[in-house]
């Protein structure tokens, strides 16, 4: 039975409005390449109304309608908005699974986060208030020094389609906590729960102007939002190449950003291992959201000592996975977002053959589905560390495969990348596994698994992943700004100078 995609209409100062060049965009469900909808494309000239309502909003009755009110009248809202969404999950997951590819399973997990995310930051909104006029200790009596948190102002969420509406809600939910006013631009290839969003903040009654949502094309809307000049912090994730973009128009005005992007993060595997646990893990780390995931272990180092083995299971369970339509029952991997990256994909494969790798598994479209943008889960072996597959993200079900002899090697292996995200190693001696955990470089580091992500710990990279924290109280912190105040408290006059002589 088909799902109907709500047609809806740029959210702007908690009213649906037209976009001014009256401009939309298709939505094509990646399973079946069949348009199914379409969605309200941004300009410059609606960013500008979004920017206007966002910081009407802000300083609204001196800003105690939001910015200045109690982190408990913000929580309210953003418990309201987390029980719509559980209220709505199986809707929201079915739009998110034929918007961008995922499996349904998946999509209502990402529901369950997103409420999950929203219900955590609200906590924190309320302990914002306990910790505000927190003393600092000075070495002079005669002062007296705390400090104020205080909301960075009006927040550039720019956010990716690999997990549409939770990635939204990892900038949202924090932002919101810390008293911001916010334009959400999701990607142009998957908006439609960010737009169902819009409609959860109307129900609740959230205060207009607080959160604005603006979907369409990252040159027409992203680049006129992140280059606005009362936008007062831009938060990105995406893209290497888009995020330096954004960097360097933020650097014009001093913006801070926060950038979370690309990733070729190592899965290390040692000799001990329980091999069915590893190759499952190791899936995982790959597969996973169909292999479209910032932080994918995608590149496999393996002992030499059981290499061939492991091998030989990591095919045979990877030959196992259902691949299908996102809606059917049991499907663990669905098709990638779009005929672009799909087209990217097989031609990232190609030419690791062309370069003299092996595709021992998967490489092409599934033999069952004629139809939607399916890529087989895919592993290669020959690699050679000069091979684009090794250096360069993927996005998208593809694994290459290395083997080592010893730690060192290992450890050299897995840091050779310009890319710092994430990293995970697989062994059962504990003390080795927190050797190579501290000898990555990476923001986010698993042991004995991979991938796994809560809303209570930081997540982030370094390198050319970016920079900034999201999630944890390291979340919070990104869209805060930190004021000292300091009174001298003294009877006594400062003495610095002397008193003119009386005339």
């Amino acid at each position: 039975m088909a799902i109907p995609i709500p047609c809806r209409q740029l959210f702007i100062d908690g009213e649906w409005r037209e976009p001014v060049l009256k401009k939309r965009l298709p939505v094509i469900n990646p399973a079946t390449e069949m348009i199914i909808g379409d969605i309200p494309a941004a300009t410059a000239e609606d960013v500008e109304l979004a920017v206007d309502a966002a910081r009407r909003a802000l300083t609204r009755n001196k800003g105690k309608d939001w910015a200045t009110a109690s982190g408990a009248v913000r929580a309210k809202y953003m418990r309201a908005i987390a029980a719509k969404i559980t209220e709505r999950k199986s809707e929201f997951a079915k739009l998110e699974s034929i918007d961008c590819g995922k499996p349904l399973e998946e999509a209502a997990w990402d529901m369950d986060d997103v409420s999950g995310c929203f219900e955590y930051f609200a906590d924190l909104a309320e302990a914002l208030d306990a910790k505000q006029k927190a003393p600092v200790s000075l070495p002079m009596d005669n002062f007296k020094c705390y400090i104020l948190k205080e909301p960075i102002g009006v927040v550039g969420l720019i956010t990716p389609w690999n997990y549409p509406l939770l990635m939204a809600i990892w900038k949202v939910a924090p932002a919101l906590a810390a008293g911001c006013t916010a334009i959400l631009k999701p990607s142009e290839l998957a908006s439609v729960t960010c737009l169902e969003l819009a409609d959860v903040c109307r129900e609740v009654g959230l205060p207009p102007g607080v959160l604005n949502i603006l979907t369409g094309l990252g040159p027409e809307a992203g680049a006129p939002l992140a280059s606005h000049p009362n936008v007062d912090k831009i938060a990105f994730t995406g893209s290497s190449v888009t995020g330096s973009k954004i960097m360097t128009a933020a650097a014009q005005m001093v913006k801070p950003v926060t950038l979370e992007l690309g990733g070729k993060s190592p899965i290390i595997v040692f000799d001990d291992v329980d091999l069915d646990k590893a190759v499952e893990w190791t899936m995982f780390g790959c597969f996973w959201t169909n292999g479209q995931i910032c932080s994918a272990t995608s590149r496999l180092i393996v002992h030499e000592s059981i290499a061939a083995e492991f091998l030989d299971k990591l095919v045979q369970w990877t030959k196992n996975i259902k691949i299908s339509d996102p809606l059917e029952e049991g499907c663990k991997l669905g098709p990638v977002v779009s005929a672009g990256q799909y087209e990217k994909i097989l031609k990232v494969i190609s030419t690791a053959k062309s370069e003299g790798a092996t595709i021992v598994c998967g490489g092409a479209r599934p033999e069952h589905l004629k139809k939607g943008f399916f890529v087989e889960p895919t592993i290669i072996t020959d690699i050679n560390t000069s091979m684009q597959i090794w250096r360069e993200e993927v996005f998208g079900p593809v694994l290459c495969v290395k083997t080592f002899a010893t730690e060192d090697e290992a450890i050299e292996l897995a840091n050779d990348t310009q890319y710092g995200l994430g990293g995970a190693v697989i062994s059962q001696d504990l003390e080795r596994c927190d050797r190579v955990s501290k000898a990555l470089q990476a923001g986010i580091v698993w042991i004995n698994c991979s991938q796994p992500c809560f809303c209570q710990a930081p997540w982030g990279g370094n390198k050319r992943s970016g920079f900034g924290r999201e999630l944890g109280e390291c979340g919070l912190d990104n869209y805060l700004s930190v004021k000292q105040i300091t009174r001298y408290v003294s009877n006594e006059q400062w003495g610095w100078y002397q008193s003119p002589p009386k005339l």
